[in-house]
């Protein structure tokens, strides 16, 4: 799973570089989104803007992120495609996860 992690102070944003986050890559995305999120953050924000594409399991593996990070962190998302922003929609992940047009910093 390609994702790239930007620290800034107790922010880290972290840009998917995927075009899915399907079934198939759920779960490597999960573990990677843990493996570079470092202890220190407050903030973590997931960039969306190259995922065109996003299933059930994707959305399983956002909502596991939060879950994991609710005690350290809060958890945000940038920048959706418009099928994706859809499906936030649709699920009413849009009224849980914060999502923001462009990048907050």
């Amino acid at each position: 799973m390609d994702i790239e992690a930007v620290t800034r102070g107790d922010i880290v944003v972290m840009r998917v570089n995927e075009d899915r986050i399907d079934s198939a890559s759920a779960i490597r995305f999960r573990d990677r989104v843990s493996a570079l999120t470092p202890p220190q953050a407050k903030r973590l924000i997931l960039d969306l803007e190259r995922v065109g594409f996003i299933d059930s399991s994707g959305l399983g593996a956002i909502v596991g992120v939060m879950k994991t990070n609710a005690a350290q962190r809060r958890l945000e998302l940038a920048r959706p495609t418009q099928a994706v922003l859809g499906v936030m929609r649709l699920t009413k992940l849009d009224t849980v996860i914060p999502i923001h047009d462009r990048l907050p910093v």
